[in-house]
């Protein structure tokens, strides 16, 4: 979710076929998990009405302040949502990619963006009006349910940042960061996570809202002491144990 200035909560990929089981498309506003239930029917209709767009890297998609009230949903590739503050400093929001929609909460309050979004390699994005958007969710309970879910995700995430930010130091934020930020890996490596590809160190501090030595220097001890390690893969968290103990140790601390 984009406009919230600490975390975006996103929807995920939905089966590749409608509800009656034809086909879908990139094109398909059924492609995305929170237009799903739509009929074959309303789908074309609401999706005629729709307009793609192609960004380069780099590019910019959607600035801060900006008064339109459109939904975007992404048909293929990745963008970086940022919140910049009076000092110039960056904090990341949170990333999106295929699939993945941002922009409903201008559309549902008509209020400005609070963040700009930026492509992070080639994207398609289709862009959807805010009239339609909200045409859909009146005539779609099922639809306005599952938008309903996606921002409870968003809140339950959202208190929880806003707990670590109150009560963590910079180190204990970067454990959960990486945390959230890996996957699972398989094989004789179960139990070990990794973040593929590696994240970059002054993105990291940009997350957790802190300076990038001091993501620097923890991850070097962290690597010392064989908690994570460095492959051409990415990052791997390889002691997981310990880092849940840390972060645990990080909560108790705050209680205190």
């Amino acid at each position: 979710m984009l406009d919230t200035p600490l975390i975006c909560a996103t929807m995920r990929a939905s089966p590749q076929t409608g509800a009656q089981g034809t086909p879908i498309t990139m094109t398909s506003l059924k492609s995305f998990a929170l237009f799903e239930p739509l009929s074959d029917e309303q789908d074309q209709r609401y999706a005629a009405m729709a307009r793609t767009s192609e960004y380069g890297e780099n590019e910019l998609v959607l600035d801060y302040d900006d008064e339109s009230h459109n939904v975007f949903l992404i048909k293929s590739g990745r963008v970086r949502v940022i919140l910049r503050i009076a000092t110039g400093r960056e904090v990341i929001l949170g990333e999106f990619a295929d699939l993945e929609f941002f922009g409903e909460l201008a559309a549902i309050d008509g209020t400005t963006r609070s963040a700009n979004v930026t492509a992070m390699v080639n994207t398609s994005v289709m862009t959807l009006p805010q009239s339609v958007f909200l045409e859909i969710l009146r005539e779609n309970p099922e639809v306005a349910l599952q938008l309903m879910r996606s921002m409870s995700s968003l809140i339950r995430s959202l208190n929880t940042r806003l707990a670590e930010h109150a009560f963590l130091p910079a180190k204990y934020r970067l454990y959960s960061e990486l945390i959230r930020l890996s996957k699972p890996r398989k094989g004789p490596a179960a139990g070990q996570r990794i973040i593929s590809p590696p994240p970059i160190q002054l993105e990291l501090a940009e997350r957790i809202g802190c300076r990038r030595e001091v993501v620097s220097r923890e991850i070097a001890r962290m690597e010392r002491e064989n908690i994570v390690e460095r492959s051409r893969g990415g990052l791997i968290l390889a002691d997981m144990p310990e880092l849940n103990r840390r972060l645990s140790e990080g909560w108790n601390a705050g209680s205190d």
